[in-house]
């Protein structure tokens, strides 16, 4: 990523000395007390991708009482971008859950004495053009090595032999669970002889940034329960008995099919959602995979707090414990096989041997690398 230059090259660099003096106090002073502002467009009660960085925050205040948070939820993606520009004074530093604050790049650079922590997608100036400067740590993860071990929990699982993967929208974050997940039930079904047939429904097929039709099963938004229980319904139908379900709020419908519907299991998403699905004495929670969020979150607010912060675009993975699943005795049922496999793959893929599917490697569900190994 460039480093944004700024206008006029011969003006900056008379004036450089007195912006260097105006912006170090601020990136560089110690256990300065903070007012965060985490801005979402579901709220952070989702019981998934948003409540994770809020418990980020959340562990981070428990340390530092001379710290506050105040949480904004804006229903209209639109206005996402606008609300942080017009609370920008109002605060020291924004945690931005989600792919729709990838255009808050001239925000960050106008405002060199504010922090930003976006989750889930890089950022960009008016013009397109990427930014990366010291107050913006972004971090996108390996969502499809998460995908990836629901797809071989699910193919190992199912007793139908069909399986499905639901899905918010079609942001990268999206369509990278959608392809690892399809990369875990092709690795499972070539390296453990399962039969597991992935059902796609063409009227529920995602579309992505680029208008490409990616299939899968869409919702079509991230907050639509109602939405949520009818795909989940759809695919219920059609035989699927294991649904690995990655669409925030969205995603409690298609619970809510599930607890319906006898015998079929639900693989949670971001977190552990092992007690969202209690159903009266039983549960449809198979196993959840994890994007882990909050310690992030945390790490970086740390940071900040000890003037230790450094801006940096961050992929993280099962390298930096970023990328799992739910192996905790009494909070997944898996079977004892299945857990031994997800074991092996977790160090295969760890150690580069698997490299699943994503929006962006170039590899495709049928071919990538440590399939036909």
């Amino acid at each position: 990523m460039r480093k944004t230059i700024r206008k006029m090259a011969a003006a900056a660099l008379a004036a450089g000395m007195a912006v260097g003096m105006m912006a170090a106090p601020a990136m560089a002073e110690e256990n300065k007390a903070l007012s965060i502002c985490i801005i979402t467009s579901t709220g952070i009660d989702d019981g998934s991708f948003n409540q994770d960085c809020y418990e980020g925050i959340k562990t981070f205040l428990e340390t530092h009482d001379d710290c506050k948070v105040t949480d904004i939820k804006e229903a209209d993606y639109a206005q996402l971008v606008p609300t942080v520009e017009k609370s920008v004074g109002d605060f020291d530093v924004f945690v931005l859950p989600g792919f729709n604050f990838a255009a808050i790049g001239d925000i960050v650079i106008d405002n060199p004495d504010k922090y930003f922590l976006v989750v889930d997608s890089t950022i960009q100036d008016s013009e397109g053009n990427p930014v990366q400067e010291d107050n913006v740590y972004t971090m996108t993860f390996k969502e499809e090595e998460s995908g990836f071990f629901a797809g071989v929990a699910a193919a190992l699982s199912t007793t139908t032999n069909k399986v499905a993967v639901v899905n918010g929208m079609a942001f990268p974050s999206n369509v990278n669970y959608q392809f690892g997940f399809m990369s875990g039930v092709n690795y499972a079904n070539a390296k453990y002889g399962t039969a597991a047939e992935i059902v796609e429904l063409p009227s529920y097929a995602g579309t992505d940034l680029a208008g490409n039709n990616v299939g899968g099963n869409y919702v079509g938004d991230f907050g639509d329960e109602a939405g949520g229980k009818v795909v989940g319904e759809a695919l219920i139908g059609e035989g699927c008995d294991v649904l690995f379900v990655a669409a925030g709020a969205s995603g409690n419908g298609v619970f809510t099919a599930a607890k319906e519907n006898k015998g079929v299991y639900v693989i949670g998403c971001d977190v552990d959602q092992y007690n969202d699905g209690a159903n009266g004495d039983s549960n449809i929670i198979l196993t959840s995979v994890l994007k882990v969020m909050h310690s992030n979150v945390t790490k970086q607010l740390e940071a900040i707090y000890d003037g230790t912060f450094a801006g940096e675009d961050a992929l993280l993975g099962a390298d930096t414990d970023s990328t799992g699943y739910v192996a905790e005795d009494g909070r997944q049922q898996l079977s004892d096989d299945a857990l031994v496999k997800l074991s092996e793959c977790y160090r295969s893929l760890k150690a580069g041997e698997i490299e699943p599917a994503s929006s962006t490697n170039g590899y495709t569900p049928d071919d990538f690398p440590g399939l036909a190994d």
